[in-house]
């Protein structure tokens, strides 16, 4: 519990920072009198973006529904994680890939879908897929989705910004102007600070739904050991980077391209092998065994 709240004031703390980098960019832009445009266009793509999430992923995985009788295994964990967690029953899809993964993607329970791959299905055992089955359904009980479209669209507002400063210069300098280095940085720097915040954001809320998927489930070590698998199953089979899947890639429980060396930074995931330990520590923390 106190993971959870300490994960989440510095979900918050992020956010104060997209802040501040918006209004520091917006000093710059006609000093701050526009910064509400960009906002008011951030907020009508963040509000596009969350109404329609579980459509543009579907999409996106070229997934489709399955029923009770071509999936029972995964209508039946899925059934029983819902009424133990007393919420609803979210429609339930599989992706045709071999690329191990999944995602729930709405903006609610009442809105929700979990999809899994065909990769996925193929890998994890009973017991392994409840794990990952609770850690989706944990990101959006958590209403995740709500905070990784705020974080996206601060983002984009934030690179929006900078590239008007870039192409139209900066704010009035009719009272001797602001220094143009200072601009200059913050045009160039901005963006890529925001881009890491965004991660940032994003790699919190994987170990918040480490962690109370694990509680639903009561199964750390399964959740662990389903991971294990995933990194190399990602590594073997990796999704096609194409700008679709990379959209929605934030959405997977694991890291569905290839990476290594400096990509790294850029991951919208923690390491996988830093989430097992953290699983492993709470299984120990319950009385349970390491593995």
């Amino acid at each position: 519990m106190a993971r959870r709240w300490t994960n989440g004031l510095k979900t918050a703390a992020l956010f104060g920072v997209l802040w501040a980098i918006m209004l520091a960019l917006g000093t710059f832009v006609g000093e701050g009198r526009y910064i509400w445009l960009f906002a008011g266009l951030g907020l009508l793509g963040t509000a596009y973006t969350y109404w329609n999430s579980d459509k543009l992923a579907i999409r996106a995985m070229r997934a489709r529904p399955v029923s009770e009788l071509e999936q029972p295994v995964m209508h039946r964990i899925v059934r029983e994680l819902s009424i133990a967690a007393q919420q609803p029953m979210p429609r339930l899809y599989v992706a045709p890939t071999q690329a191990p993964n999944a995602f729930a993607t709405g903006r609610s329970p009442r809105n929700a879908a979990v999809c899994c791959t065909e990769g996925i299905l193929a890998i994890l055992d009973e017991r392994e897929l409840r794990g990952v089955l609770g850690h989706e359904l944990m990101h959006v009980y958590n209403r995740d989705i709500l905070t990784s479209s705020v974080a996206a669209a601060f983002a984009g507002m934030i690179t929006s910004v900078a590239q008007v400063l870039m192409f139209f210069g900066g704010g009035d300098d009719r009272r001797g102007g602001g220094n143009p280095l200072a601009m200059l940085a913050m045009v160039v720097l901005a963006p890529f600070a925001a881009m890491l915040v965004q991660l940032a954001i994003s790699r919190t809320r994987e170990y918040d739904a480490d962690a109370d998927g694990a509680r639903l489930t009561g199964d750390p070590l399964a959740l662990a050991s389903a991971l294990a698998k995933l990194e190399q199953g990602t590594r073997r089979a990796p999704l096609p980077p194409n700008r679709d899947l990379v959209d929605v890639s934030h959405l997977m429980i694991a890291n569905p391209f290839r990476g290594g060396g400096m990509s790294s930074l850029f991951a919208t995931h923690p390491p996988i092998a830093d989430r097992i330990r953290r699983l492993q520590r709470m299984a120990q923390e319950q009385g349970g065994p390491r593995y």
